[in-house]
């Protein structure tokens, strides 16, 4: 047996382990095992707890994590004698523990914003439109790339990309309860025979029918689940695609980042994939098809067009009134569809740049969108050095800058893909937050803006919702 040592952050998920497992004293748990990985292996098959967290979907010491034996550096391969000790820590190469920091309570009627940042998740509360306070920030130190609450149950589910010990998912019912009260879902992994390992968990999406989400990862491919996001299943048909293995990944990897159920129709989803393209399906996930038709990837060589596969979506949004209609904002280009996404008409001329990563649109008018144009394509800040948010009330036949209350001189924010979010409200609440740690709201459907929160580390996504 050797004696493996555990530091306290993975001690607190044994501590939850059913069966108990037995521990020798203070932070030691004794394993049976030949090498290091055999250990570990033998560790997390019998602590389900620590599952996905030292070991990744293949059975690998995932790259972040470090061990010591008997305070020698260790190979996941170095033979372990009995008795040895060996010191599961986090490498140097990572970032920080998580900690937890007091919660603030909050006034029902007012809206509730999920910020995910580089440095955890930040639950801000306030008027609409106004500005918001810090009610809770959860996993202190680790980027959240996406939270959201699902209407139907009020459930908050967050992506967390721990720099030691890879993605995973939390949900909770409250959002500014303690850390230890969010639960980790079981299943977002790739099975072993794909050869694939989970590298971030992009997006959460409520399907159509009760129970059920689907999650959009990288490498891109998509999961479901039928239980409310405890156990999760992933896609083959859409893994299984003939094309995959053509498909080019873009600047922030080959992701599945945007899933657009159709309403009352809970076997037809539309997937947007960077850099692959948008996916359609019309039989519940059982078979896939592409639809590119109108999109001009023109960082592609013109003769090489016909043939590529690399469309990089950048956004997509389904008005939930009329969900034949789709807005998509292109590595260079705005488009709209009105098939539902087979094929696709440029949008962009009104607009001052192209290119961009922000798309909302209004829940209540199918011919309302707004979008946070940025220059291409490596600069990536707002054109002019003016931040503007366009709006478009006739499907993109005309564009209009709402800036009311926005930094019109001097400003270089960068705003990403899943920072730009709506409350479902009619006037429709507007709420986006930049690289830059500001975070802008709008209580009339972009007319005004305020300056939300400031100060907050990078922000990645910004979901919202009014607390009723």
């Amino acid at each position: 047996m050797a004696h493996v040592l555990l530091p306290a952050s993975l001690l607190r998920l044994i501590e939850r382990a059913e069966p108990p497992v037995h521990l020798l004293q203070g932070d030691e748990v004794e394993v049976a095992g030949g090498t290091v990985l055999e250990v570990l292996r033998r560790l997390v098959a019998e602590t389900p707890p620590l599952s996905g967290w030292v070991l990744d979907e293949r059975g690998e010491l995932r790259p972040h994590v470090a061990v010591f034996v008997d305070g020698e550096r260790a190979s996941a391969d170095q033979p372990v004698g009995v008795g040895a000790r060996l010191h599961v820590v986090p490498a140097i190469s990572g970032g920080a523990p998580e900690a937890s920091e007091p919660a603030e309570t909050g006034a029902a009627g007012e809206v509730e914003v999920l910020a995910g940042t580089r440095k955890g998740l930040f639950v801000l509360r306030g008027p609409r439109g106004g500005r918001l306070r810090i009610a809770a920030r959860r996993f202190a130190g680790q980027p959240v790339e996406y939270a959201a609450r699902d209407p139907r149950t009020g459930r908050v589910f967050a992506s967390v990309t721990h720099s030691h010990y890879g993605p995973h998912l939390f949900a909770a019912d409250d959002p500014i309860a303690d850390d230890e009260t969010w639960e980790r879902g079981s299943g977002l992994a790739f099975p072993a025979d794909t050869g694939a390992t989970l590298e971030r968990i992009w997006v959460v999406e409520p399907g159509d029918e009760d129970g059920v989400l689907w999650a959009g990862v990288a490498p891109a491919a998509l999961f479901r689940s039928a239980d409310g996001g405890r156990t999760w299943e992933l896609n083959r048909a859409l893994w299984d695609v003939p094309s995959r293995p053509s498909w080019d990944p873009g600047a922030g990897g080959l992701c599945l980042h945007s899933i657009c159920p159709w309403p009352g129709e809970p076997r037809r989803l539309a997937v947007g994939i960077s850099a692959a393209g948008v996916w359609i399906t019309e039989d519940g996930g059982a078979s896939w098809r592409w639809g590119v038709e109108g999109l001009v990837p023109r960082y592609v060589p013109e003769e090489a067009r016909a043939t590529t596969t690399a469309f990089c979506v950048h956004n997509l949004r389904r008005p939930p009134l009329e969900p034949s209609t789709l807005y998509m904002q292109f590595h260079g280009g705005v488009y709209r569809s009105d098939d539902a996404g087979l094929s696709w008409v440029d949008i962009a001329p009104g607009l001052p740049a192209d290119f961009g990563f922000p798309l909302a649109i209004d829940p209540h008018d199918p011919a309302r969108a707004f979008v946070i144009p940025l220059i291409a394509d490596v600069d990536r800040v707002p054109p002019d050095a003016r931040l503007r948010v366009y709006e478009t009330r006739d499907r993109g036949t005309s564009w209009r800058p709402l800036t009311t209350g926005l930094p019109q001189d001097g400003a270089y924010q960068t705003i990403l893909r899943q920072a730009f979010g709506q409350d479902g409200q009619d006037p429709v609440g507007l709420y986006f937050g930049a690289e830059s740690g500001e975070l802008f709201a709008s209580g009339d459907g972009g007319e005004t803006w305020a300056l939300a929160a400031a100060h907050l580390p990078p922000i990645y996504s910004v979901r919202a919702s009014v607390r009723v």
